[in-house]
């Protein structure tokens, strides 16, 4: 009997999930875990990290000066024992985030994935498990490429065109989450076409072409697809090096027995690209010139500072009651 098409993907792509819920991941047995402020919340507020939120908020206490320090270190640290209980049940890494009001800001954004580097390996964990989430800009870039060089490695998100991933390998950066689904709801909501062909779909080329790109041109950065909006999506991501995906897409390809194809094949590449620059002057000019990567990228941003602001609110409250 033929293999449902999780269990065909688990043997074309390393497949991750997205999710800070520790009874899907347990389910769905991924080799790695992201997480990021939204995910965090919504664990939060799970019975089964209770113990953890209290313990993170009398940490917080411990540790803050400022009302604001208090809330920023006690989410920080929630993220990091949340990560901690994942690690448990993974043979990977876990992806934890460092805060995305910090985007533009290489030296803060280095400060911040230092402390959280730090609480894992006291809690013994060593770097090889971990990768520290950062948004794919300018300045993020460089953060991760000092990182690199230290020996943190780095899961750059937010990541909506190919100058982007240039810049992102170009650093030596570990691996890069490029988006799928948001690229397509943009192009939706721009051009009023509800339905796309999954050949057309403008999310699924991005990735596709980012991946050419670099198998092309011998970079090592790992190429995985995120931000997934249906299975269909996935399936045709097939072969990525990772895909990170909900447990919802991941219950819906375990019920599924029909066949799996490989779809990106890192020896059976399509066309030729030639090689870009990487300096800042082209990333931004081409990052500028690409109105949905731009779009995206800011919207992608405030929306996980939202979340963050979000958490750091529902922290408050909790720790008044």
């Amino acid at each position: 009997m033929q293999n449902n098409k999780l269990e065909q993907l688990k043997s074309l792509s390393t497949v991750v999930a997205d999710t800070g819920d520790i009874e899907a991941i347990k389910r769905f047995s991924p080799i790695d875990a992201t997480t990021n402020p939204s995910l965090i919340l919504q664990a939060a507020q799970l019975p089964q990290y209770r113990e953890l939120l209290q313990q993170s908020l009398s940490w917080g206490k411990q540790n803050s000066g400022s009302d604001q320090e208090f809330l920023s270190n006690s989410a920080e640290h929630l993220g990091v024992s949340i990560g901690l209980e994942i690690l448990k049940i993974i043979p990977g890494r876990i992806s934890t985030e460092v805060d995305a009001r910090l985007s533009f800001n290489t030296q803060a954004t280095l400060d911040k994935a230092r402390e959280i580097v730090a609480m894992y390996n006291q809690a013994g964990i060593p770097n090889e498990r971990l990768l520290i989430k950062i948004a794919s800009t300018w300045e993020g870039i460089r953060a991760a490429q000092i990182l690199e060089k230290e020996g943190i490695q780095c899961n750059l998100t937010l990541l909506f065109s190919l100058a982007q991933a240039v810049a992102c390998a170009d650093a030596g950066v570990y691996l890069i989450s490029p988006f799928v689904g948001r690229i397509l709801d943009w192009y939706k909501a721009k051009t009023g076409t509800e339905h796309y062909p999954i050949e057309q779909d403008p999310g699924v080329q991005s990735v596709s072409a980012i991946f050419n790109y670099y198998k092309q041109h011998g970079y090592q950065t790992i190429v995985m697809g995120a931000s997934f909006r249906s299975t269909a999506q996935v399936e045709q991501l097939a072969g990525c090096d990772r895909l990170t995906i909900s447990p919802t897409l991941l219950q819906q390809l375990e019920a599924d027995q029909g066949e799996l194809p490989i779809k990106l094949d890192q020896n059976n590449l399509l066309g030729h690209m030639n090689k870009l620059p990487a300096d800042e002057n082209a990333f931004r000019w081409s990052l500028n010139d690409n109105a949905m990567a731009t779009e995206k990228l800011s919207e992608g941003i405030r929306n996980f500072a939202s979340d963050q602001g979000k958490l750091e609110r529902y922290l408050h409250s909790v720790s008044q009651v």
